[in-house]
């Protein structure tokens, strides 16, 4: 959950949780599970992205990429979307504000005031409307796991949770002490993850006085709820990436 930009740090640890590396491309354990379809949508995808975003923000996209594949994997979800969900996610990240409302307006998206306020929030609902359209794009699981990569929602499901959590905690986000157990959390409780990943990103976006999209509170809510009703997390099954 990124509602405003935040510093990647060239300077991350590279073991900051034993997540294999899962790049469909590289990893052969994994590319058996990629049609040939698949491979040559992104192909397609990473050539436009190298026309239209800037390198740290394809690198970013590249690690998100393989957090979602890795993760999925780790729970037993579709890696093949999850892929390709990562890759397209931020496809409307540069998008001028006017473009980001012209295309709103069009597919007559309902906003909120903090909307209007800040546009770039935009850029995940529209981003989904770009993978269709642009991409063709159809499984409304992936176009859903990219609406959702920046504010959540309170009723996605656990593919979405994949790709929103890969947004927030691939290590070009950094590599202190609370990144690292979320990272870790992450492999162990989705859903527990999911909230204090919010309340991670809520407490930075208070401390810099930022405005607070209303659907941000309602994912951790919805997410902290879910989590009370299932049994405890053993800490000790994670707490070890986090001493």
């Amino acid at each position: 959950m990124q509602q405003a930009e935040r510093p990647e740090n060239a300077n991350i640890s590279k073991n900051v949780v034993s997540l294999p590396n899962a790049q469909p491309t590289s990893n052969p354990d994994l590319a058996h599970r990629f049609s040939d379809d698949q491979s040559a949508l992104r192909s397609q995808v990473l050539a436009w992205l190298a026309d239209n975003l800037p390198q740290s923000r394809l690198e970013h996209i590249l690690r998100v990429e393989e957090w979602a594949i890795a993760l999925a994997d780790h729970h037993g979800l579709p890696v093949a979307k999850a892929a390709q969900a990562g890759l397209m996610h931020d496809l409307a990240k540069y998008f001028p504000p006017h473009k980001l409302l012209e295309i709103a307006s069009r597919e007559g998206l309902v906003l909120d005031p903090v909307d209007q306020v800040n546009p770039h929030l935009l850029h995940a609902r529209v981003g989904a409307i770009v993978a269709r359209e642009q991409f063709g794009v159809r499984d409304e699981q992936v176009l859903n796991a990219i609406r959702n990569h920046t504010l959540g929602h309170p009723t996605m499901d656990a593919l979405s949770c994949v790709v929103f959590l890969a947004d927030s905690l691939e290590p070009g986000r950094g590599d202190t002490a609370d990144l690292q157990h979320l990272r870790a959390l992450s492999r162990v409780d989705l859903a527990t993850a999911v909230w204090q990943t919010c309340d991670h990103t809520l407490r930075y976006l208070l401390a810099k006085h930022q405005l607070i999209h209303p659907q941000a509170i309602a994912t951790r809510n919805a997410f902290l709820q879910m989590a009370k009703r299932k049994p405890k997390v053993n800490r000790d099954s994670y707490q070890g990436d986090h001493a």
